[in-house]
């Protein structure tokens, strides 16, 4: 499950981050990124250029675009089989720009849930593997849509959380971005946890429990 994330830099940061890529200018740092709302994705149709995408899958052949609120995260062990991803898995994949993510613990003692804040040690950003979609409306609206790929936790998520979102090795940028058809087999391969000894989690403010607060104190430990 990934249900908030964040990318805290803005154009010029990431630009010099991913330097093979082009981005929107009028990126703003974002704190809190809640399902529904506009996320930074790069598709695979050869542009490598990334724009604003909504967060959740809504499926070309969808009657009613509200299933994209059902469709936010995407398992990486049944991609190619469900309906909702399995074209996108073989034909529109992506990359998902973050610098970060936020898991929930379950406290057994309160009962509440104490949020983390997951990122790589070295404090870069990072892309997670997705799916993108087109949806276009009888009204001749258009809907760009995208889910995150998820696999089970590695060590420094699971005491947190049994799942995290795929974050794809630079060295696997090209191969996953590829506008050819690849063999299900081999995209499957790199759709594994990150290295643990990357990574690292500490707890943050209660305030990303609310989905319209995104400041920059959410990532802030608590």
């Amino acid at each position: 499950m990934c249900g908030r994330f964040a990318l805290s830099l803005d154009s010029a940061e990431l630009q010099s981050a991913f330097p093979q890529f082009s981005f929107p200018t009028q990126l703003r740092p974002r704190y809190n990124i809640a399902p529904g709302q506009p996320i930074l994705v790069l598709p695979n149709d050869a542009s490598q250029r990334a724009d604003f995408f909504l967060w959740g899958l809504v499926p070309s052949w969808a009657k009613d675009p509200k299933i994209g609120t059902r469709l936010i995260n995407a398992r990486a062990e049944t991609l190619a089989e469900k309906p909702a991803f399995r074209s996108a898995f073989r034909y529109r994949r992506c990359l998902i720009f973050a610098n970060g993510f936020y898991e929930w613990k379950n406290q057994a003692e309160s009962g509440k849930k104490i949020p983390y804040f997951i990122r790589l040690k070295s404090g870069e950003p990072f892309a997670f593997a997705g799916l993108w979609e087109i949806w276009l409306g009888a009204d001749g609206s258009e809907i760009r849509s995208a889910a995150i790929i998820t696999t089970e936790a590695n060590e420094v998520v699971r005491p947190i959380h049994e799942r995290m979102p795929v974050i794809l090795p630079r060295n696997r940028y090209a191969q996953w971005l590829a506008p050819s058809l690849q063999s299900p087999l081999d995209l499957r391969r790199m759709l594994h946890p990150y290295p643990a000894q990357e990574m690292e989690a500490y707890p943050v403010s209660s305030r990303v429990n609310h989905p319209s607060y995104d400041q920059a104190d959410c990532l802030l430990q608590a």
